[in-house]
């Protein structure tokens, strides 16, 4: 079991409930976060029930407004759309502790404002998670990964995984506390990706996969690099 409590901001979504429901069976404390306290406790429901039978320990999910979820995190998980990132973000900066960090999962791709999902929206910063840097105070290690695992997948306890994650950040020690986490969800591998400036390239990354999903007709489509040592 981790010691870490993992906070998945955007919880109730694919992604944020995929990685609850992979997390909370590796024994992982979870808190999900939303806006509404109401649908972060339905959907700590719903993780509790898809977990069952299935975890390796205790299983601890709960539900809180994104706030408080916060606030009891030592590793904080965005998983919103891009239009909600920021205003997100300054909603918990506020209540980020000391120790902690976040990871960012959001992707700019131009479907969460009415476009094509295998096109990828300008930002200003570089990319989402920069942006994200920007707004959480500079005492929190900010991290970017989780862009390429497929939210089907996960959610899927019967659906083996075989994916890496790509990880961008400029704090050595977050990527040292995240990885292990990663590799308790079976057939995860987590990779340093470099700087937190690399995550522009990492987030385009899922359009190209969106588009590769479609002309094969799958829906898990994910990236393993080779010639690495293994781990």
């Amino acid at each position: 079991m981790s010691a870490e409590r993992v906070a998945i901001i955007g919880g109730t979504g694919d992604l944020g409930l995929g990685l609850a429901i992979r997390w909370a069976a590796a024994g992982v404390e979870i808190v999900i976060g939303s806006r509404d306290s109401a649908r972060a406790l339905q959907s700590a429901d719903e993780v509790r029930l898809k977990v069952r039978g299935a975890a390796k320990g205790v299983v601890t999910v709960n539900g809180m407004a994104n706030p408080e979820a916060a606030a009891g995190a030592t590793i904080v998980v965005i998983a919103v759309p891009f239009p909600a990132q920021a205003v997100t973000l300054r909603d918990i900066k506020g209540s980020l502790k000391a120790g902690a960090f976040v990871v960012d999962a959001t992707v700019p791709l131009a479907a969460t404002i009415g476009g094509k999902p295998t096109r990828m929206l300008g930002v200003w910063q570089g990319s989402a998670a920069e942006q994200a840097r920007e707004v959480i105070p500079a005492t929190t290690p900010v991290l970017a990964a989780f862009h390429n695992v497929s939210a089907v997948a996960l959610a899927d306890l019967a659906h083996p995984l075989d994916c890496d994650v790509l990880v961008c950040g400029d704090d050595a020690a977050a990527k040292d506390r995240l990885f292990p986490l990663i590799r308790l969800i079976a057939g995860l591998r987590p990779i340093d990706a470099g700087a937190l400036e690399s995550a522009r390239i990492v987030e385009s990354l899922t359009a190209l996969l969106i588009s590769i999903n479609r002309n094969y007709k799958v829906a898990h489509a994910g990236l393993r690099l080779t010639g690495l040592p293994p781990g």
